[in-house]
């Protein structure tokens, strides 16, 4: 099959057919002790040698490190710019302001202000010169959103004491990935707080209930193929681009992994064979209910499944996947500079990532020392096997400034194609995928039939401002990325991409009838 593996026989995948048929008609009848700051020397003997030393950084920053407050203002409140949910932002809060550097530092409350990360420079430009206003912190979003607010000017440099002496228990880099960003002077413009790697979360339960099994859904690519497309209603989940930085950042993966255009064709089936959710957040609740088989999550999504449904498992796929750093960042324009760098140093301190501990967060800490002083962590022990077998995860060569570069025209292509054209791509992809598996079309008229209906290069548009035809390529993506913050440009572009896209699946459904002679 081409780059699908079925793993069935034609004659099987006949008979699931009927399976499915048979189940869609049933369906319709039935309807802690806080430790701020390690001691200078310590027994503990790590639970295991982790591949990644823990050692500072060799660079150094360009300013003084600030390492108590000068003249704390009393009653500040910290405003801070967030990607993360309330079931990490509430035990977060919680934590800190019950911990005795918020006390030293006169911090008494924190504003959570959780936005679209497409609106954080909006945002910040808005609000940053005018101290009443003013935000302090960003945290949480990923490296790409943390590089861009760098590049615009928005991060100020870590300089805190505080910070630095945590970043001696902090990996440099993690399977390649880096944890800690430098500017071009040398100073510290971002860490990560946490770890994440990319993949599937599955409920075995009910793949076998299809007769299918793990090894059906281990691969990226595995997603995209025809056995998923004859399944009503689709067994299989994953979130609009435009909803989800967690899904975005796999639709990146996959386009980095496989190229531009075989990338977009595993991309596009993968969306045709799943239902699409709102938030990534959803697509893991349907998989811990039974509604679909399997899903696209990050990591800590995959966790807490597991915990909830003991039929579920959270796979890092074969054919690669990448473990990000999740940043935390002080911002221009704080107020309050030497809280939030207090802030920050609490955050990846072992008192500070026991947050992640949390049954209700699961995610995996870039402090592995929470696993070793902490009573949280020492119970966690599925997440300390987690986070070895992340440090060994199977990776790809993935470049966030490469990604930066095309992130919000492929957020914004995914939506007008695919989400908003769902019912037409979807109803030309099952019946394509019918048709082969019940032997009326070969390998090659299949791939003759996914090449019309996902090759991104047949999709057709204009630059709005200069009126010259486009077709959906990788540097044509680039050129158009900046127009997507601009809602009147975006607008012309993403109509222009759902009736183009319209258009292409009308083609290969009307392709598919003179190949059938139907």
């Amino acid at each position: 099959m081409s780059m699908y593996r079925s793993g069935i026989s034609r004659s099987a995948a006949i008979a699931i057919v009927v399976i499915v048929i048979v189940a869609g008609i049933g369906g319709i009848l039935a309807l802690y002790p806080h430790i701020w700051a390690p001691p200078t020397t310590t027994t503990t003997t790590p639970l295991t040698t982790p591949t990644t030393p823990f050692i500072t950084p060799t660079r150094t920053t360009t300013t003084t490190p600030v390492s108590t407050p000068t003249s704390p203002p009393k009653e500040i409140v910290l405003r801070v710019i967030t990607r993360h949910p309330y079931d990490i932002l509430d035990v977060a809060k919680s934590k800190f302001l019950k911990s005795d550097i918020a006390k030293r530092f006169g911090i008494k409350d924190i504003q959570w202000i959780p936005i679209d990360p497409s609106q954080w420079p909006l945002y910040l430009n808005q609000t940053q010169k005018d101290p009443a206003k003013a935000i302090c912190v960003a945290w949480g979003g990923g490296p790409t959103l943390f590089d861009y607010l760098n590049k615009m000017g928005y991060l100020a440099p870590i300089t805190s004491s505080l910070v630095l002496q945590q970043l001696k228990y902090i990996p440099k880099e993690i399977a390649g990935a880096p944890m800690v960003r430098y500017d071009e002077k040398g100073n510290i413009v971002w860490i990560a707080a946490a770890i994440s790697s990319f993949g599937i979360t599955t409920n075995k339960e009910k793949l076998k209930e299809y007769g299918l099994t793990l090894e059906d859904v281990d691969e990226w690519k595995d997603l995209a193929s025809p056995i998923f497309g004859v399944f009503e209603p689709p067994i299989l989940g994953c979130a609009d681009a435009t909803r989800s930085t967690s899904n975005t950042r796999m639709y990146e993966i996959i386009v980095q992994r496989y190229g531009w255009v075989e990338g977009w064709k595993i991309i596009t089936l993968l969306a045709a064979n799943a239902h699409i959710y709102d938030a990534s957040g959803l697509v893991r609740d349907a998989v811990i209910r039974g509604d679909i088989a399997a899903g696209i999550t990050i990591d800590f999504y995959g966790y807490t499944a597991q915990l909830k449904n003991p039929n579920t498992i959270y796979i890092i796929p074969k054919d690669g996947s990448i473990v990000n750093g999740d940043p935390i960042a002080l911002l221009k324009g704080c107020p309050y500079p030497e809280a939030a760098q207090a802030f920050i140093a609490w955050v990846l301190s072992p008192e500070g990532q026991t947050v992640w501990m949390d049954p209700n967060v699961n995610r995996l800490p870039v402090n592995p020392k929470v696993f070793e002083v902490t009573k949280e962590g020492k119970e966690r022990t599925d997440l300390y096997q987690a986070y070895l077998r992340t440090l060994n995860a199977s990776t790809i060569n993935f470049s966030d400034e490469l990604a930066l570069s095309y992130e919000e025209a492929l957020r914004w292509f995914f939506h007008a194609t695919i989400t908003m054209a769902y019912t037409e791509l979807r109803k030309a992809w099952t019946a394509i995928a019918k048709a082969y598996i019940e032997g009326k079309i070969t390998d090659d008229q299949l791939q003759q039939l996914i090449d019309v209906l996902a090759n991104p290069l047949r999709i057709k548009f204009h630059d709005p401002k200069t009126g010259e035809e486009l077709v959906f390529s990788l540097s044509a993506a680039q050129k158009v990325n900046d127009y997507m913050l601009n809602p009147d440009l975006r607008n012309k572009i993403v109509q222009e991409w759902y009736e183009s896209a319209k258009k292409r699946y009308a083609e290969a459904l009307n392709l598919l009838k003179q190949m059938i002679g139907s």
